[in-house]
């Protein structure tokens, strides 16, 4: 019998003969990102599972694996890459360096109607260029699938105890930035003493796990909440907490994690509990929009409010946590906050709550971070250049095509004509 005729399995083969070349960009906004979003070794494998796909690389004095890098694995490096058709980057690329007519791979800041970026989104459009954010890659069910959130949590933890440190001046420890990688951060970690004291952490996701590879890493004790909240330890211990820990339905019931999700504004929070407890706060949620906040300015100034340092990996500004009132960089990472006027201090003032809010934090180890969004990058998104977009995830991830806004990201059109 003669098998049916089926388009999407022809469209499948035409597209696996198609060719596809990808260059990768040279990072050019200000501050400098040392990171990609291919390391040498990822390009080798696109190249050698996907005959059909090139890459060159554009010349760049500060990626972290330099051009020399790519030679030795045999990958192109080249001063433009204005003759490729998919154009790979981190950062936002500047309005002046766009290419009309490509399409662009990068983290747009844009899907939240960022008023700093609406330029930069008219643009693209007026450039007719497809955009597609690494923040809005996903799968079928909406899970991202590209991300740096790990690194996040990583270098996040490790500033958090840094901060700590220097807080109440029990030890100096070097910046995330001067260290190798993850595993001279662990290592850096076990050398110091830390006196008996409770980690409170927020988050199980991404950046949740990243903190949590640091804290056993350095060989702290995890503990249940009713331990973390009763108990008293002869050292230092951590307790790693989802969102049915810290919210409580305002009438009482106790219903499962997915109607929390469904209807965050039937919640409160239940936060205090752990600030009681808490000497270091790391951040390490997701938090919706519509969700309770953490705490009040208010609760900072109760006498039982005993955390002293929070790492918001976060970073949400006016968000859960009212403390960080700024991001914080790289080369200052921390502030005070002032519990009696809200208002920003000297982290080393008495009373102070010592506040690292660094919005960046996987540049901090930008080859580990490169690596491990590379390998996925690789696994998840490239094939579907070569299959016909068989999981739909370029088509879910498209935000612009032929200068307009696609159905997915339409509710960006009153920010894109706001004058």
């Amino acid at each position: 019998m003669r098998t049916p005729f089926n388009p999407s399995i022809f469209a499948q083969i035409l597209y696996q003969k198609k060719m596809v070349h990808f260059g990768l960009i040279r990072e050019r906004k200000i501050p400098p990102d040392h990171r990609v979003v291919l390391s040498p070794t990822a390009c080798q494998k696109v190249l050698s599972d996907f005959p059909q796909a090139q890459i060159t690389v554009e010349s760049s004095p500060i990626r972290v694996f330099s051009d020399q890098e790519y030679r030795d694995a045999g990958i192109k490096v080249a001063n433009s890459v204005a003759d490729c058709d998919v154009l790979l980057g981190v950062k936002e690329v500047p309005i002046d360096q766009l290419i009309s007519v490509k399409k662009y791979f990068f983290f747009s800041h844009t899907i939240k109607k960022q008023p700093y970026n609406r330029d930069l989104l008219r643009a693209i459009l007026e450039n007719n260029i497809e955009l597609y954010d690494h923040e809005v890659i996903t799968n079928e069910k909406g899970i991202r699938l590209v991300a740096f959130g790990r690194y996040a949590g990583i270098v996040g933890a490790y500033n958090g105890i840094r901060a700590f440190g220097l807080k109440h001046e029990l030890f100096q420890l070097p910046k995330a930035n001067t260290l190798k990688d993850r595993a001279a951060l662990i290592e850096t970690l076990k050398d110091i003493h830390l006196p008996p004291m409770k980690i409170l952490v927020t988050g199980t996701g991404r950046v949740g796990g990243g903190v949590h590879e640091i804290l056993t890493g350095m060989g702290m004790r995890e503990v249940g909440v009713e331990n973390y909240l009763n108990e008293r330890f002869e050292e230092a211990v951590f307790c790693q907490i989802d969102v049915l820990d810290y919210n409580r339905r305002i009438d009482g019931k106790s219903i499962d994690m997915q109607d929390f999700f469904d209807h965050p504004e039937e919640y409160e929070a239940n936060f205090m509990r752990f600030a009681k407890a808490t000497d270091l706060y790391l951040a390490a949620h997701f938090h919706a929009p519509k969700a309770p906040r953490f705490f009040t300015h208010k609760d900072t100034q109760r006498e039982d409010f005993k955390i002293s340092v929070i790492a918001d990996i976060s970073c949400d500004i006016d968000g859960p946590v009212p403390t960080t009132i700024r991001a914080s960089t790289i080369e200052e990472p921390i502030y005070g906050y002032d519990p009696e006027t809200g208002d920003e201090v000297s982290y080393l003032n008495s009373g102070a709550i010592a506040v690292m809010a660094v919005d960046n934090l996987p540049a901090e180890l930008p080859r580990d971070a490169s690596r491990g969004f590379g390998f996925t990058f690789v696994e998840e998104v490239v094939p579907s250049f070569f299959n016909g977009d068989a999981k739909g995830i370029l088509e879910r991830a498209r935000m612009t095509q032929d200068g307009n806004l696609t159905p997915n990201f339409k509710y960006l059109q009153d920010y894109v004509d706001k004058i």
